[in-house]
């Protein structure tokens, strides 16, 4: 599509005010680090750290034990998503199934992820397995939250319209449930991706030798404040690029949905 006037001032009227605040607050930065008023050991300069990123993209480094963690987090998350939608469905649908459920799951959900470090490192090890274990946990509870939300909170009059048109009750669920379900089903999928991405960076601080995780900390050992900082940056942007794509895909598969597509 050709560029236009219109086009130019859409884009322009969408990005700039999400954009003047970090331009802002990286100006300031830089002019503050560059008068000495912030000490480069503590909080390097936006230049120093966009430079580092640079070195580390063009020597791989930082794609290697990015690309590790990624991995990792695609990993677990799966499994925790996938039993976070099964269990959800399950729960949301019978009221048996939540009331055999209910207590070992109010026992289990309150308690935090670092504290399962310990015990998961006790009966795995070290090795990739508690660390997918840590992802799985970290990303089920808000998806299964979300799904057992989105069920139980299906219009009833959707379900009166079903009942009218003398539908069985896996036409219901395929067409009345799991449709209005889906704006949570979703929701509770990205919050369980920003977890996932929690989870994997606190395992590999604690018991890793590679990933991005493992990055900081070498560096923060090494009092290298620049690496440090961009393994930091990398993972917030490696979570939006993620959380974008998954929009996207809410955008696709929920086309009929107003507030998705506004």
């Amino acid at each position: 599509m050709p560029l236009s006037v219109k086009n130019i001032k859409q884009w322009v009227n969408r990005w700039y005010l999400r954009l003047i605040v970090p331009v802002i607050i990286i100006c300031v930065w830089e002019t503050l680090s560059r008068n000495g008023f912030i000490k480069a050991t503590i909080l390097p300069s936006p230049f120093v750290i966009g430079r580092t990123f640079i070195e580390m993209v063009l020597s791989g480094e930082l794609f290697r034990h990015l690309g590790i963690s990624i991995f990792r987090v695609l990993q677990g998350y799966a499994i925790g998503a996938c039993f976070g939608i099964i269990l959800g469905i399950l729960i949301g649908l019978f009221k048996k199934v939540e009331q055999s459920l209910s207590l070992i799951l109010g026992l289990l959900r309150p308690i935090p992820i670092i504290a399962w470090m310990p015990v998961l490192i006790l009966w795995m090890g070290i090795d990739e397995s508690s660390k997918i274990t840590v992802i799985a946990i970290g990303s089920f509870w808000a998806v299964l939250i979300n799904v057992i939300d989105g069920i139980r909170n299906v219009d009833k009059k959707y379900l009166e319209v079903a009942l009218i048109l003398e539908k069985n009750k896996l036409q219901t669920l395929t067409h009345v449930i799991f449709p209005s379900a889906l704006p949570s089903i979703f929701t509770g999928l990205r919050i369980g991706l920003g977890l996932a991405w929690t989870c994997v960076v606190g395992a590999e601080l604690i018991a890793a030798s590679s990933g991005i995780g493992y990055l900081i900390m070498y560096s923060r050992e090494l009092l290298q404040s620049d690496v440090m900082f961009v393994g930091v940056l990398s993972i917030g942007l490696t979570g939006l690029l993620i959380d974008a794509l998954l929009q996207q895909v809410e955008k696709r598969f929920l086309k009929w949905n107003v507030n998705i597509n506004s």
